[in-house]
């Protein structure tokens, strides 16, 4: 029979505080067995949960968010691991990248000198897909996170701005075509434009899309940066006339 761990000893072994179980039982996201006089104890699948809290906690989750994310999709510790691994790689990358930045803000600046506005423009890009991939994750499955993280790795500021960039002038041109018959030439050239523009970062992938189309969904529960960030996209005449030109060729997902 495997060991199992009054609460004292468990902290100990895990590394964690007896408070921080306490709290974790009380939330009921670290749920123990009891003794018939109300000790807790625990074995190796609470630690086995208590790594993923702790891991999912460093990336930034909340601890509401981890409780609904482990009840939900419970994974086996090898698969487990292996996201946790990607994710933190793709924060890795994220803060050499800020790092980075700043570094060459660093170099070009003279004392007393005001840095231009452009390398200052850098950093906050920078930071802020950091902030973006943290609460984008609840729109992904298992397997999506996994190749969100992989995409994102690829997804360099310079990159961001040339999209970003080129979804505003599509916008602009649809909003100028919204007259147009939906299966006429224009609109279809349009609907082209769209499906390759969501590709880029999507790379095709059916779980990419997917998980896209559901944080899409859900734009008015996203954060107030976000929905900020997303306001010259937000008009719903072109996302409608769109809907149907995608519909009518060989532009449709």
């Amino acid at each position: 029979m495997k060991p199992l761990y009054r609460v004292q000893d468990f902290a100990e072994l895990a590394g964690v505080t007896v408070r921080a179980l306490h709290h974790y039982d009380r939330l009921g996201l670290l749920k123990p067995r009891r003794t018939d006089a109300g000790y807790r104890l625990y074995g190796d699948r609470d630690l086995e949960r208590l790594e993923q809290i702790v891991a999912l906690k460093f990336l930034g989750l909340p601890l509401k968010q981890i409780k609904a994310l482990l009840d939900r999709d419970a994974l086996d510790l090898p698969d487990a691991l292996r996201v946790q691994r990607r994710q933190l790689e793709l924060k890795r990358c994220l803060l050499d990248r800020a790092i980075r930045a700043i570094q060459d803000a660093e170099m070009t600046l003279q004392p007393g000198q005001r840095p231009e506005a452009a390398v200052l423009k850098k950093i906050i890009e920078v930071i802020e897909m950091q902030d973006n991939q943290d609460w984008m994750a609840k729109y992904s499955s298992d397997a999506a996170k996994e190749k969100m993280a992989a995409r994102r790795q690829e997804w360099t500021p310079e990159l961001q701005e040339r999209v970003s960039r080129e979804w505003k002038d599509l916008f602009r041109d649809v909003e100028a075509a919204l007259g147009q018959d939906p299966a006429g030439p224009v609109a279809q050239a349009l609907a082209v434009r769209w499906k390759k523009l969501v590709e880029e970062f999507t790379l095709g992938d059916p779980d990419l899309t997917k998980s896209v189309g559901n944080a899409w969904a859900d734009k008015p529960n996203w954060p107030a940066k976000a929905q900020e960030q997303a306001q010259p996209f937000s008009d719903t005449r072109v996302w409608e006339f769109m809907g149907r030109a995608m519909k009518c060729g060989d532009g449709k997902p």
